[in-house]
């Protein structure tokens, strides 16, 4: 790993005085971080699928490193391996919320979460508000939505298979079911969702330029999701804001107090956008996985007992986000695979790298459903560890499964050099997908 072009070009980096970056209100900030060691890493690989050869070379480099991130105005640690970034994210001495009010380290030019989100508070404050938001995804409720899920799987691929080879699946089936899912799982109005979904594509962006259009989207989403709790509680509904939002023991459970408007117009906005993450992103990826792969389409296609582990081993495998998410911010000394962070820096994790760290996966960077069973972190982990998960899974599922039983030929319309990825976000993913069958 230590002879590819990207870690030559890495240690040409270190050799080189740190660069200005930008700041968040488009200022350049002044050189910073004199340490001969700290990497500057813009993070916006996206040739299709394949792992980000700057963050295999920090793994190379060693469990903990240092990095500068292309907005905020100062650098933070990176926490690379499976064991560092679960001590990370399950140690109280870690804060999400001490980020709050700070410009901190990030790829994108606006924060993409409130500062009330749940995402940004830490576990002994969130728990309340991450109880109410698991009614949603408990296992007897995400079966009880299956049947619906797929009913509407079926019906985009009715339409598809109605519009006929060459079709885009990211338009017929990626983009619009878990939109669908998530607006039917909060009462969204049907006439309001392809402008909340415009609105939720523009909070990952990465480029300047785009700072003010994620800032008016997160306001927008903020405001339509507090009418929307106003309107819940004056006529409650059969969903789950009117659900959370009702009189009685609380949101969460045996003794809490209700969620206020504030925490609910949050709380429905975080799942709303977390509804239009991952699963959009990785049906695409899990599908362009697998028609990639020589034989790989057919074997699930020909024994469908095999899909739940070949999803799990992709899931672990896709690289479905570039670099990292949200930091935290170390409330005094602790050191982390034999490497001290001193209190006040930024610690960011890599579940990108944790899932392919070599001391937990066998021949990390090879997909092998038959691998033994250990748990993987593309769904987070620890007190921030994402809440829909369960329906991300079911909708896949389903999503998958549908496509396998209808268009056991399916293949890709063009070569796959000359599928689309994103570059604008902080997302891996094809914006568009042509398959024929």
């Amino acid at each position: 790993m230590r002879g590819t072009v990207g870690y030559r070009k890495m240690r040409h980096m270190r050799n080189m005085p740190v660069k200005q970056s930008t700041r968040s209100n488009g200022r350049p900030h002044p050189p910073a971080w004199p340490d001969p060691d700290v990497v500057t890493c813009p993070f916006d690989f996206h040739q299709a699928l394949d792992f980000d050869p700057l963050l295999a070379d920090l793994m190379a480099r060693g469990p903990v490193t240092r990095v500068r991130l292309p907005y905020g105005d100062t650098g933070a640690w990176l926490v690379l391996s499976f064991d560092g970034v679960r001590r990370v994210t399950t140690d109280p001495r870690f804060s999400r919320a001490a980020i709050v009010g700070r410009d901190s380290p990030r790829l994108t030019p606006e924060p993409i979460v409130s500062p009330e989100s749940v995402n940004v508070l830490d576990p002994s404050r969130s728990a309340r508000l991450r109880r109410a938001a698991a009614r949603a995804f408990t296992k007897k409720r995400v079966e009880r939505m299956a049947p619906a899920v797929e009913r509407v799987t079926h019906r985009l691929l009715d339409a598809m298979a109605d519009h006929g080879p060459p079709a885009d699946l990211a338009r017929h089936l990626a983009t619009p079911l878990p939109h669908h899912t998530i607006c039917e799982l909060l009462g969204v109005d049907p006439a309001d969702r392809p402008v909340l979904l415009r609105r939720t594509h523009q909070m990952p962006a990465t480029a300047p330029a785009a700072r003010r259009a994620a800032a008016d989207a997160k306001r927008y989403l903020r405001e339509y999701f507090t009418g929307l709790v106003v309107e819940r509680r004056r006529a409650p509904g059969d969903d789950l804001i009117s659900a959370m939002a009702g009189a009685g023991d609380g949101a969460g459970g045996e003794g809490d107090e209700p969620l206020s408007d504030e925490e609910l117009a949050v709380l429905a906005m975080t799942l709303v956008l977390s509804g239009n993450d991952t699963a959009t992103c990785q049906i695409g990826n899990i599908v362009y996985s697998l028609l990639t792969r020589p034989g790989r389409w057919a074997a699930p296609a020909d024994d469908p007992g095999r899909l739940p582990a070949v999803l799990d081993e992709l899931l672990r495998l896709i690289p479905f986000r570039k670099g990292v998410g949200i930091p935290r911010v170390a409330l005094e000394d602790v050191e982390v695979e034999g490497v001290r962070i001193r209190a006040g820096d930024f610690v960011h994790v890599s579940y990108l790298a944790a899932n392919r760290c070599p001391a937990v996966f066998r021949d990390p960077h090879e997909l092998d459903p038959d691998r033994p069973a250990h748990p993987h972190m593309t769904f987070g982990w620890g007190g921030h560890h994402c809440v829909a998960a369960p329906l991300a899974l079911a909708e896949l599922r389903v999503a998958v499964g549908a496509l396998l039983a209808r268009f056991p030929g399916l293949r890709l319309a063009v070569p796959a050099g000359e599928v689309e990825w994103d570059t604008a976000t902080i997302r891996r993913f094809p914006p568009r997908l042509p398959v024929r069958w």
